[in-house]
């Protein structure tokens, strides 16, 4: 995706030296364009848990690059096999509720099982790294692909005027290394002319559909207007919205779906007003192993200052403002659980199905146990 006019992904490898992995600060956006150097395990542990790099396709592709650098750590003392598990661990231990983080850690070390010397790991380890790039950049392709099809139909059924699409948070190419979920089939919507306007949810507490969603669709030519989080109810009671897409950080094998914070909301929303309801992932993102969303996915509780403070931009600086007294108590949940019978379908790289537990495991038959 482009910002201005040169393309970028979200992480990457420096061409000029190797041990340094190089992300966009999603901290800065959308006032300043900065790229950070990552050059050790803990510099990945800190920039995923700061959330300079977020969305859960891009932690995952962290914590590969996480295993690579900690490779890069081996000398002559180090107990390799003790060395990497650490190193595992902790990475996994960051964020808790995205499955992307330890399912890409874990096929980096799936990887290594067999090697034994510390060049070999460390070729191992970035190859995997890079695979699990060009794998997530390709299932976004596709995620684009199949749901264009659900913004074609639209477009026809109202003769050419814009489909409107909402969103929640940012599940773009910033949050995917490349092209995004939500965001991939509005971008081939909008290669194809098909006109697509955006109503962008903020998506309180830290506002990454204000910041980070719309820095995106506004750098790729996409109409949006920002709401507050509250307006989609209103809009869709309006007859203003005609499709609902979000992602998913962790998607159970019957369909239950953890998202941003305010997600669940949205869904029943829509179900109210008959308005299709789609999550777009990839199969990283689904969880093969449990069922009940509400049950088996742990809510990561993030610092309650990112509630009780707002950040923004003001005489050229970044700025933290309390919004509330001081001795305000406040709880901070980063994610929700939607229900599978809420979801009109789950779009995916093999395709778009149900969001039932025969429907997933007739396309990802592969998965299952």
């Amino acid at each position: 995706m482009k910002i201005g006019n040169q393309n970028y992904q979200s992480i990457w490898i420096d061409e000029s030296d190797p041990a340094i992995i190089r992300v966009i600060d999603q901290q800065k956006l959308p006032f300043f364009f900065e790229i950070k150097n990552l050059r050790s395990v803990e510099d990945v542990f800190n920039a995923i848990a700061d959330m300079t790099v977020r969305g859960a396709p891009l932690i995952g592709a962290a914590g590969a690059f996480g295993i690579y650098l900690a490779t890069l750590e081996i000398n002559s003392r180090t107990n390799i096999r003790e060395h990497l598990s650490n190193a595992a661990r902790y990475l996994i231990s960051c964020r808790p509720t995205a499955v992307n983080l330890s399912w890409a850690v874990n096929f980096v070390m799936e990887k290594l099982k067999n090697e034994q010397r510390s060049t070999s790991l460390t070729k191992t380890a970035l190859d995997a790294a890079l695979e699990i790039c060009e794998m997530e950049k390709e299932n976004c392709r596709q995620i684009g692909r199949h749901g264009l099809k659900l913004i074609e139909a639209i477009s026809k059924k109202k003769k050419g005027s814009p489909v409107n699409i909402l969103t929640h948070c940012n599940a773009g190419w910033l949050a995917c290394i490349d092209y995004g979920t939500v965001t991939a089939p509005i971008y081939l919507a909008h290669e194809k002319k098909i006109p697509v306007h955006v109503w962008v949810d903020e998506t309180r507490p830290r506002n990454q559909g204000a910041k980070l969603t719309t820095y995106e669709l506004g750098q790729n030519g996409i109409p949006y207007t920002l709401i507050t989080d509250n307006s989609g109810g209103h809009l869709m009671q309006q007859k203003q919205i005609d499709i609902v897409i979000v992602g998913s950080d962790r998607t159970t094998r019957t369909g239950d779906v953890a998202n941003k914070i305010g997600t669940y909301l949205k869904a029943l929303a829509a179900f109210d007003n008959k308005i299709p309801f789609y999550c777009a992932l990839p199969s990283s993102s689904i969880d093969f192993n449990i069922s009940n969303g509400m049950k088996d996915i742990i809510i990561e509780e993030r610092d309650p200052d990112e509630v009780t403070n707002v950040t923004g931009f003001a005489e050229g600086k970044i700025r933290s403002v309390r919004i509330c007294p001081e001795d305000t108590i406040a709880a901070n949940y980063g994610f929700d659980i939607t229900p599978a019978r809420l979801i009109t379908g789950l779009i995916t790289e093999k395709g778009i199905c149900r969001a039932t537990e025969k429907d997933i495991k007739e396309m990802f038959s592969y998965k299952f146990n």
